[in-house]
């Protein structure tokens, strides 16, 4: 019975910190949207552009060859993006090739 006790008192607060963590992360995360917006905003106020990652013409020849996995790949390894990142990045890139 103890035991039982025990193992529910621990998953109780396995839960609670699971859910703490997770709220610190969404209002981090929120944070994080909001300084980027408004380094953006400075940014373009000043008229800084920003540069473009080296390696980004090898991903548009990726792209005009239809190699549209392995530009993913590229676009990762010259910039250090995440996975989903990458992939919205190329398809902007493959949107824009497809316009000129």
């Amino acid at each position: 019975m103890n035991t039982l006790i025990l193992l529910l008192a621990l998953l109780a607060c396995a839960a609670w910190i699971a859910s703490t963590v997770t709220l610190r992360m969404k209002a981090l995360d929120r944070r994080a949207e909001r300084l980027e917006r408004r380094l953006g905003l400075v940014l373009d106020h000043l008229g800084i552009e920003e540069p473009e990652p080296a390696g980004l013409e090898g991903v548009r020849a990726l792209l005009r060859e239809g190699r549209t996995i392995e530009a993913i790949k590229a676009y990762r390894s010259a910039t250090g993006a995440d996975l989903a990142e990458a992939k919205r990045s190329v398809e902007e890139l493959a949107e824009a090739l497809s316009r000129a």
